[in-house]
């Protein structure tokens, strides 16, 4: 089936992602981790997201799930669930660049469970070009303003 044509400007990013990455804010210590992500197509206007982190040693870290949505505006709109109680909806234009490649900011609106911890916003950055897909994400929670926090630079997994 035909990917639907408001994600052509995407497409590039249908497959899986896997490499290095780096976290740091204010309230805990710098870390390591190893990222994959997967991008797949269901045969509706949205991709399917799947992340999932690693420590170095293998321990599972963070996952998250949600939809990556792109207007005919050509703005993307990613909806975001979190096991740690948090939902996001990001959304920001897409700026394309050739051959196959994009830039985006997404910014945020989060809505916190009772007994999660309080993440007021979050920015998303997403570059691709080729086979190199590089990540950003700053947020500002629990009571620190938007601090750069994560940052990933992921290769396509043949």
């Amino acid at each position: 089936m035909p990917l639907h044509s408001n994600l052509s400007p995407v497409a590039a990013l249908l497959g899986t992602w896997h490499g290095p990455g780096h976290g740091e804010y204010p309230t805990i210590d710098p870390f390591e981790y190893t990222e994959e992500v997967t991008f797949t197509d269901v045969g509706k206007p949205f991709l399917l997201y799947e992340q999932r982190t690693w420590s170095p040693k293998g321990a599972p870290m963070h996952v998250e799930t949600g939809y990556l949505r792109v207007s005919g505006e050509g703005v993307v709109e990613f909806v975001l669930a979190q096991p740690t109680g948090q939902t996001e909806l990001a959304e920001g234009p897409l700026v394309t660049t050739e051959p196959d490649g994009f830039t985006c900011e997404l910014h945020s609106r989060v809505v916190n469970a009772a007994s999660a911890k309080t993440v007021e916003a979050t920015i998303r950055h997403l570059h691709l070009a080729g086979d190199t897909l590089r990540t950003r994400f700053a947020m500002a929670a629990v009571g620190v303003p938007m601090t750069h926090h994560l940052s990933s630079v992921l290769q396509r997994r043949q």
